[in-house]
Parts: C-alpha cells; sequence; structure tokens
C-alpha cells in the first residue's frame, strides 16, 4: 500500500493546478455553431429573411420550438450560490466554476447543451420565479448547490409548476448514484438489504433524498439511524418538530427511522451498523468509530472535496468497502455518473418531470452495468470512462418514464439507445478533435 503522506499529497494535487488552468482557458465551455456555414448568404437561412418561417410556425404552435431549435437539447444549471460542495454560502460569482464545470460534464457525458445562471438572489421565491421565466428557452433545469431547507421547497414547486423535467442534483442524483453503489456493496459483502442497519451522517439534501430512494427501494426505515449536527433523529427531536412545516422531510424521517430510540451523536450511530452514508463535512469521522461498525462494513464518505473519513484510514479500521465522491480514490459514488444519462433520456422524450422511479430504474441501469462487467470492493460502479454507461442509464430513465406516461413522445429501446450514443459519442468526438486540432490548446508543461 502506498505512503500515507504520499496518498494525501496525490489528493491535493487538483487543488493546486485548479488556479493557473482556470486562468489558462478562462473558464471550461463555450458555444460553438452547430449548423453549416457554407458562405455568407447562409445567414440568410440562419438569421434574416429565412428565420422568419420557423418562428412564425413556433408563434402558431410553440410545441415547435423543439424541432426548429436546441431546446430540446439545453437545459439551464441555476444556482443561487448557497451551498457550494464543501464551501458553503459563497455568493453566486464564486459559484460559476462549478456550474461551468458541470456544463462541461454534462456536454462531454451526456450530450446536453447546458448553459450557467448563477442568480443574484438569495429569496426562494425569486428564484422560482427566475425559473419559471427562463421556461422558453429551455428543455430542462438543473438545481445546484441551494441550500436547505429551500431546496426542498424550491424542487417541490417547480415540479409542479413548471413543464420542463426539473432536476436538484444535490438531492436526486446523490440519491440515485449512492442506491447504485450499494445495491452492488451489498451484494459483494453478502448482505441482505432488509436486514441491514444503516447509519446515515448529515441529513442534509442529499442524504434526505437518499433516504427517499432507499425506503421506495425497498430498505426497511426503522432499521436506519439518521445524524445531524445535533445528535440522532428520533421522535423527541423538539428542535425538529418545532420547524416540521420548513422541515417536513427531516420531520418524517425522525418518525420512520430509529425504531429503537437510540440517541447519541455519531459515534453511537455508527455502532454496529453495517452502512454509514455519510454527506456531511470532511474529518467529521474517526476510524475507532468505523471499528466500532459490524463485520465487513461499508462506508459511504462523499463529502466533497475533503470526505468524512479518508479512504486508507476506513480500511484500516476494518470497512470492507470504502467509497468517496472524488474521483482520484477508487469507488467514486458522485452524481457524474448519473445526471448525464438521466437528462439524456427525460429530453430524448420529453418528459415533463423526473420523478424518483425515474431515478431509481437509472440506480439499477447503473449497478446492473456494473456487475455484468464485474464488480470487486475497489471497483463498485462504472468510472466516468466508461461512457458506455451513459447511453443505457439514458434508456432506462427514457422508458420508466414511457411507462409512467409523462413524456410527449414514445420512442423503442433500439431507437433511445441508438440516438442517446449518436449524440453522445457526437459530443465526445467534438471535443477530442478541437484539441487535436489545437482550438482547445494544450495548456504550458508546468501546469
Amino acid at each position: 500500500m502506498p505512503d500515507k503522506e504520499d496518498l494525501l499529497a496525490k489528493a491535493k494535487e487538483p487543488a493546486k493546478r485548479a488556479i493557473p488552468l482556470h486562468s489558462f482557458y478562462k473558464g471550461k465551455v463555450q458555444l460553438l455553431p452547430k449548423c453549416r456555414i457554407r458562405n455568407l448568404s447562409d445567414f440568410s437561412i440562419w438569421y434574416t429573411p429565412g428565420v422568419a418561417e420557423p418562428c412564425k410556425a413556433i408563434s402558431a404552435n410553440p410545441a415547435l420550438a423543439y424541432e426548429y431549435t436546441n431546446k430540446a437539447n439545453c437545459i439551464a444549471i441555476v444556482s443561487d450560490g448557497t451551498r457550494v460542495l464543501g464551501l458553503g454560502d459563497i455568493g453566486p460569482e464564486a459559484a460559476l466554476p462549478v456550474m461551468e464545470g458541470k456544463a462541461l460534464l454534462f456536454k462531454y457525458l451526456g450530450g446536453v447543451d447546458a448553459v450557467p445562471v448563477c442568480l443574484g438572489t438569495k429569496d426562494p421565491e425569486e428564484l422560482i420565479r427566475m425559473v419559471k421565466l427562463l421556461e422558453p428557452s429551455f428543455g430542462g433545469i438543473n438545481l445546484e448547490d441551494i441550500a436547505q431547507p429551500k431546496c426542498f421547497r424550491i424542487l417541490d414547486r417547480l415540479r409542479r409548476e413548471t413543464t420542463l423535467p426539473v432536476w436538484h442534483d444535490d438531492q436526486q442524483g446523490s440519491a440515485t448514484v449512492i442506491l447504485a453503489g450499494l445495491l452492488n456493496a451489498l451484494k459483494l459483502v453478502g448482505k441482505d438489504m432488509h436486514r441491514i442497519r444503516i447509519a446515515m451522517i448529515g441529513m442534509g439534501a442529499a442524504n434526505v433524498a437518499t433516504y427517499r430512494l432507499l425506503k421506495a427501494t425497498g430498505f426497511d426505515p426503522a432499521r436506519i439511524v439518521a445524524c445531524d449536527r445535533q445528535g440522532i433523529l428520533h421522535k423527541g427531536r423538539a428542535d425538529i418538530e418545532a420547524g416540521r412545516t420548513e422541515y417536513a422531510d427531516k420531520w418524517k424521517v425522525c418518525l420512520e427511522t430509529n425504531a429503537e430510540g437510540e440517541r447519541g451523536g455519531i459515534p453511537e450511530a455508527l455502532k454496529g451498523r453495517d452502512v454509514c452514508i455519510a454527506f456531511s463535512a470532511g474529518n467529521t469521522i474517526k476510524a475507532q468509530w468505523v471499528s466500532a461498525m459490524a463485520e465487513d462494513a461499508i462506508v459511504f464518505a462523499c463529502a466533497n472535496p475533503i470526505p468524512e473519513i479518508w479512504p486508507w484510514e476506513a480500511r484500516e479500521a476494518g470497512a470492507k468497502i470504502m467509497a468517496t465522491g472524488r474521483s482520484d480514490f477508487p469507488n467514486q459514488v458522485n452524481n457524474s455518473l448519473v445526471f448525464p444519462g438521466v437528462f439524456r433520456g427525460a429530453l430524448d422524450i420529453r418528459a415533463r418531470t423526473i420523478t424518483d422511479d425515474m431515478a431509481i430504474a437509472a440506480a439499477h441501469e447503473l449497478a446492473d452495468y456494473a456487475r455484468q462487467r464485474g464488480i470487486h470492493e475497489e471497483k463498485i460502479l462504472p468510472t466516468m470512462d466508461e461512457w458506455e454507461v451513459y447511453p443505457r442509464v439514458a434508456v432506462a430513465t427514457a422508458l420508466q418514464a414511457q411507462k409512467q406516461g409523462i413524456t410527449a413522445l414514445k420512442k423503442s429501446r433500439e431507437q433511445l439507445h441508438e440516438e442517446a450514443t449518436h449524440i453522445i459519442t457526437q459530443a465526445r468526438d467534438a471535443t477530442q478533435l478541437l484539441m487535436k486540432e489545437q482550438i482547445i490548446p494544450p495548456p504550458p508543461l508546468d501546469m
């Protein structure tokens, strides 16, 4: 095993390179034409006077915007910068590098054109109103890095009040990838999902949604213990009950979980548990607490950029399977495995929303793909370079949406897979071509 100091130095390397590379490229995404421009006369087709014809057609039938514009493949990434990665409320300008990175992943992994929209408001009503005003220009909305509890209300309202698929990746994306990873981890250690005991550390957007998906998939809420900053959740948590209107989902967790009425903090929550699912803050879980978990324990330490416990510490403490949200360690349980394919599928059949059943279908497809190519303790899920998983997730998502009757289009499995594969391949090939021709220039050697 590599030296701990070497592992820690490697973990810090991306942060060292981030500033010079961001400065060199001045961001990560740009707009490029998708139509041919043979000569200047073509502008009379793409712009005036020819453009008046599709305008008039759309005026008569707004749904034709999906046929004559990029609306069908374009989403907005909307954030107010109040809950960015592990950085907290850093504001909309500081959130922009993250949203650009998200747009890059959407395009390269899912073939989806995504536009960062960082809003200068913390008022949830203003944010909701702004997204509704943006609806004519986009085919979907990805909410990102919005603080709780308002993120729950914003998502629920927009799902009800718009005709677009709206997804909060910190909630639904996180929950989906955790479910996929957990299904395969349990298979490896030979434990029954109906009998395991789970500790959920941190009850923000990610773990509240994870709890909802776990319950919907058949995990027993009574065998789950959740823990926030104030300690273990239980029916006597007066602080949560007092705010149960605003924290309705969290209060539901208090009522449905922890059948034994346990009290305490993280050490007590982890003791004897088979699984730890942590979305909290870096370095909050001690090795001795992992040692007190059940035999063949599974630990998902998902805080970014610093996990709750470093992988080598968890394994030395007895964890059989260890996962983080980072791409530079084995077993990355990261939303990037989910959202490109989910949106690809939702856009391709013009889903009116993205349901929990669609997320569960995506999770099962992600887990199945990994099992088919082989899983082991350090590879419970695909990695982002296994690009074939994204069309498969897209197909699973789209088929579930069609099954639920919430789509404007209906397509076969074969058609969905062919279309998704084509558009994702096209996006990847275009990027490689731009690099080959040095339109995207290589950085200096010292970067």
